[in-house]
């Protein structure tokens, strides 16, 4: 059992690291997850541009969605210099998190993989800032989900 346990595992690590979409599972609901990525974000100085609610948009339209936000955050001390390193990234910034409920009510903190955007946009010479970066998206979200 373990070993399938394991294998499945994989199978879902490689799945998540191909799509360019790192995913970290919530023990909160979804309001309480944004709530606690809000807050995280202000003590560590960044600044949330925008807040957006999908789920309340598509309701005023008479579609029915699962709780889905949104958090739209950044630091430009950071992301300046990646765009310095290659200006095709700002298509990416400033970093957004997407925080959902899936079918069976689990929910989500997914963000976008920092070494998917370096091969995407072909980012040469920014990788301690890229490393920084990774590291930080991973210690927000865990924190924000636990």
């Amino acid at each position: 059992m373990s070993v399938l346990l394991i294998m499945y595992c994989s199978v879902f690590v490689a799945n998540a690291a191909s799509d360019g979409v790192i995913s970290v599972a919530s023990q909160h609901d979804v309001n309480q997850t944004a709530e606690r990525m809000l807050s995280i974000l202000e003590q560590k100085g960044m600044t949330v541009f925008n807040q957006v609610k999908h789920s309340d948009g598509a309701e005023k339209v008479g579609i029915e969605l699962r709780d889905t936000q949104l958090i739209i955050f950044g630091n430009p001390k950071v992301g300046s210099p990646l765009m310095k390193c290659q200006q095709l990234i700002a298509l990416d910034l400033p970093q957004k998190a997407l925080i959902w409920q899936d079918e069976a009510g689990k929910v989500w903190i997914s963000y976008n993989d920092p070494q998917y955007l370096v091969k995407r946009h072909q980012v040469a010479g920014c990788d301690p800032v890229f490393g920084k970066v990774s590291g930080a998206l991973a210690a927000i979200s865990k924190a924000a989900a636990n």
